[in-house]
C-alpha cells in the first residue's frame, strides 16, 4: 500500500511538470501537485505511526 502511494504521488507530479510546461491550463495543474503532496504526506504520516 506504501508504494502504491509513492507511485501515485509521483505520477502526479510528472503530470503536473508536462502540464505546468507543455500546456498552462491553470488551477488544474496545481491541483495535481497538491494531491501528490498531500499522498506523499500521508505516507509519511503512516509510516511515522507504525514505527
Amino acid at each position: 500500500m506504501g508504494n502504491l502511494l509513492y507511485i501515485i504521488a509521483f505520477i502526479l507530479i510528472i503530470g503536473w511538470l508536462i502540464g505546468f510546461i507543455g500546456y498552462g491550463v491553470g488551477g488544474i495543474i496545481h491541483i495535481l501537485l497538491v494531491i501528490a503532496i498531500i499522498a506523499v504526506l500521508m505516507q509519511f504520516i503512516q509510516e511515522r505511526r507504525s514505527i
